[in-house]
């Protein structure tokens, strides 16, 4: 199967890296000849270019541009796509694009694979980067249930998980357990630089470890793709916020009352409950 993928950073270089073992001829198309050529030399595809007509054959084409790019991009390639293609999208948000790409293309479904570094790029792409994480897709009542079943088989080439919801409730999801994480996470290493006395910052910033880096990790991730997941999120994430505030107004108090049996039943309940969400 040819496949085409538009955008050669960290997740189009890795979706090309795994589609290329599994046997796929990958096209890249990039913004960038020096990308479209460094993805050629790791191997991430097999061709690409900055001219759109090498996707021409393509039967599947992957949007991995951010999100602020996306319905421009796809506007910009649909005159260069067979009219059969399936078109997907790796965005982190759901209900905005599908919105905006569905009226577009027939064969377009969304899509959101859960895998991720805090460093972008193409020299980033890993292959096995997907291997059993989430991959998500987003049909609606107007999807082609072909393109679905094509792109099903195609996710399960990845070894990935499969998931399927609507966009909103994706979003909604999403807000909780990726982006309330890097915004409360970024709050987190805005607060310790805030430290006044110069001394105890550059004592803390030594003694950090491996507490601190797990919690801070994607708070220092990738300043675009923050911002974009609260804008095009936004009141989800507005909404997830305004309820982590709450949570931490109650662990203030707890600690103003010095109510320590209570601090530690709800140290204890989220122990108990952490591991519904990940494995402890």
């Amino acid at each position: 199967m040819k496949i085409g993928i538009v955008g050669l950073g960290l997740i189009g270089g890795s979706l090309g890296f795994d589609f290329r073992a599994a046997g796929h001829q990958v096209l890249g198309l990039s913004r960038n000849a020096e990308t479209s050529q460094t993805a050629i030399a790791l191997g991430a595809v097999d061709e690409a270019s900055v001219n759109p007509q090498i996707l021409r054959n393509a039967e599947v084409v992957f949007l991995c541009t951010p999100l602020g790019m996306m319905a421009q991009t796809a506007q910009s390639l649909l005159p260069y796509l067979s009219s059969d293609a399936v078109l997907t999208d790796v965005g982190s948000v759901k209900a905005s694009v599908v919105e905006a790409l569905e009226p577009l293309w027939p064969q377009f479904i969304g899509g959101h694979p859960m895998a991720g570094k805090t460093i972008a790029g193409i020299t980033a792409a890993q292959p096995g980067l997907f291997v059993d994480r989430p991959y998500v897709l987003t049909p609606t009542a107007q999807s082609s249930p072909a393109a679905k079943e094509l792109l099903v088989a195609l996710i399960q080439t990845l070894r990935s998980r499969y998931y399927e919801c609507s966009a909103a409730q994706h979003d909604r999801a999403v807000a909780w357990i990726s982006h309330l994480p890097v915004m409360v996470s970024a709050s987190l290493i805005a607060s310790c630089g805030q430290e006044s006395d110069a001394a105890t910052l550059q004592l803390a910033q030594a003694l950090a470890s491996s507490g601190f880096q797990d919690t801070s990790r994607v708070g220092g991730g990738n300043p675009e793709l923050g911002r974009m997941m609260a804008q095009y999120n936004r009141a989800e994430v507005l909404r997830s916020l305004q309820t982590y505030r709450h949570a931490l107004d109650h662990l203030t108090a707890l600690i103003e009352q010095n109510q320590w049996e209570d601090l530690e039943t709800l140290l204890h309940q989220t122990q108990q409950d952490r591991s519904q969400f990940i494995d402890p």
